[in-house]
């Protein structure tokens, strides 16, 4: 298929994978073998904070006082779309049992973790949105423990409207730490609390490489890297909203790569003249990061037709999928690989960044070809069981014993063996590999 790269990207969003590790995997020992001594020395190091690491409730109730109250509307809007959202997710899953042999009864059941580490960044953006997409998620599992982890600013300690969010949200427990340190204390079960048995949430290069090398030990929500956009358009899209969404994306970070895909040559052109534009209104930081992403991350990609246009974001599989064309059922029913899709220009990624319930922690990476974002089921154990009848069990304990004999696994036949013997000592079984 026709592909024409207008626009190309000169780097890739890679780390220093190595270095990022041998720093991370250091940081970790230390933490493990010295406990909350050494989680604190790290948190006066990076952080530069000294206060107390879990909130006390006097200290949430005055973080909690200093949130306006239109914010504080804002937020539990959004924590309510959520946790809507996150029910109608658990409700795809239930407790099922069937007869799968007469007999023999199998079933399944849906258990969630006990604890959950939610970790919010808080550094250069405070991700008010991540704690209410984390903690209101692990909630409606039904997570008995949550732990709210965010980097607290210097002489300041957590952002209050954070605080606000992993409050009304569900939190058990709010960490003033950050970084690897937090990440540490929450799967060590530090400071009092329980180890956590799955982290989520998102972060810079050293939280995922944390969480890439805890795994295992924990569970993960996914290995993250820089946040991605991709838009696909035709010619009816508005070019000045198009350039607008592309922007917002690339204002994430100097390595979020935001990619348009389209079959009209006049459309790709003009959002190209506009771009520069419109990053150059940004407030400093947000236009620094945007400057650097649109420079050396960011393409423009012009396809034959709409077939060649969703082979090639299929094959690009981004973390969020926009699509501003005609026939939209046509691109829901065709593409196959993002982390959410956003149909029609009446919706955009910041509004399922913020508050529209669908989560904001997505695949990146083109993580997004095998699995899917932060959901209820995240927290969740999808476990197996099975009872039987003595006659249900006959059939089943003949085939076993075979099929484990043409394996050569004699023990595991001698399991079934024993239990023909004791339940049917009368009858006789040919139960020979070679049948």
């Amino acid at each position: 298929m026709t592909r024409e790269y207008l626009k190309q990207a000169t780097l890739t969003p890679k780390s220093n994978a190595a270095e990022t590790h041998l720093i991370v995997k250091e940081i970790l020992d230390e933490i493990e073998a010295g406990g909350d001594t050494v989680a604190m020395k790290y948190a006066a190091k990076f952080d530069q904070y000294e206060g107390n690491v879990l909130l006390t409730p006097e200290e949430i109730e005055a973080a909690i006082a200093q949130v306006p109250d239109k914010l504080k509307a804002d937020i539990r809007f959004a924590h309510d779309n959520v946790r809507r959202f996150a029910e109608l997710q658990k409700s795809t899953v239930s407790d099922v049992e069937t007869e799968i042999a007469p007999g023999f009864i199998t079933g399944q059941k849906a258990i969630p973790v006990d604890a959950a580490g939610c970790y919010v960044p808080g550094g250069r953006y405070s991700h008010i949105a991540s704690a209410i997409m984390t903690v209101t998620t692990a909630k409606v599992a039904g997570c008995k423990h949550i732990t709210a982890c965010s980097p607290p600013r210097p002489g300041v300690g957590v952002a209050p409207a954070i605080i606000y969010a992993a409050h009304i949200c569900g939190a058990d427990k709010i960490m003033a730490m950050g970084g690897v340190q937090g990440v540490a204390a929450m799967t060590f079960g530090l400071f009092g609390l329980p180890k956590a048995n799955i982290l989520v949430g998102p972060g810079n290069q050293f939280v995922a490489e944390a969480k890439r090398i805890l795994f295992g030990r924990v569970g993960i929500d996914m290995i993250a890297g820089p946040t991605d956009s991709l838009i696909l358009a035709d010619s009816t899209a508005d070019a000045h909203i198009v350039a607008t969404d592309l922007v917002s994306q690339a204002e994430h970070g100097y390595n979020s790569p935001v990619w348009l895909v389209t079959d009209d040559r006049k459309l790709a052109e003009e959002v190209m003249d506009l771009v520069p534009g419109l990053i150059a209104d940004l407030p400093d930081v947000n236009r620094d990061n945007a400057t650097a992403a649109w420079r050396d991350y960011a393409e423009v990609i012009l396809c034959s037709d709409r077939e060649a246009m969703a082979a090639c974001s299929d094959e690009y599989a981004p973390e969020h999928l926009t699509v501003q064309a005609e026939d939209l059922d046509w691109w829901l029913q065709r593409l196959t690989c993002y982390g959410s899709l956003f149909l029609g220009e009446e919706t955009t990624v910041s509004y399922g960044d913020k508050a529209t319930g669908t989560n904001h922690v997505l695949p990146t990476s083109r993580a997004a070809s095998y699995t899917g974002g932060l959901s209820v089921h995240k927290y969740m154990k999808i476990v197996t069981w099975q009872r039987a009848t003595r006659e249900g069990s006959k059939a089943v304990a003949e085939a076993t014993a075979r099929i484990s004999r043409l394996e050569g696994m004699e023990g595991h036949a001698r399991a079934a063996d024993v239990r023909l013997a004791k339940y049917f000592p009368d009858e006789t079984f040919d139960l020979t590999a070679n049948g």
